[in-house]
């Protein structure tokens, strides 16, 4: 497309001609603009064949990346405008985002536990809840 590389990160980048593209109609609003003109956009990135990663963040990606990748390669469309440049755009942003995002450390998660005043209004809450079922029951017969 443009020859230039996928920045994912500040480190990894990846080359555009690792990147395939294929284009498609669109339907929607355009008239015959829409059914003529190939303007939707689908990107396909092989992330087992690429020369971007080693093999750990490779690895890495195809786990956190779970049903996204099939065979090995990762797939973003874009058919949201009318214009296939901007339709490029979107897809080469959408799978920079999609990369970073499964490439970001995950903040480990500090077990906490509920205060002793959470823990009595959560009862109280609970009580007052079952008072007002009890009062929405038919009265009992004596």
């Amino acid at each position: 497309m443009t020859g230039e590389p996928l920045r994912v990160t500040g480190s990894i980048e990846i080359p555009d001609d690792e990147l395939v593209w294929r284009f498609h109609t669109t339907g929607g609003p355009g008239g015959q603009h829409a059914n003529r003109s190939h303007t939707g956009v689908e990107l396909s990135f092989d992330v087992t064949a690429s020369r971007a990663f080693d093999d750990g963040v490779r690895s890495l990606l195809i786990e956190r990346l779970g049903s996204r990748v099939r065979d090995g390669v990762v797939v973003v469309g874009a058919a949201e405008s009318r214009s296939q440049w901007r339709n490029r755009q979107s897809a080469r942003r959408r799978l920079a985002n999609l990369l970073r995002d499964a490439l970001r450390e995950e903040k480990p998660r500090r077990p906490t536990r509920p205060s002793r005043t959470a823990r009595i209004r959560r009862l109280e809450q609970k009580r007052a809840r079952g008072e007002v079922k009890r009062l929405r029951r038919r009265p009992e017969a004596e």
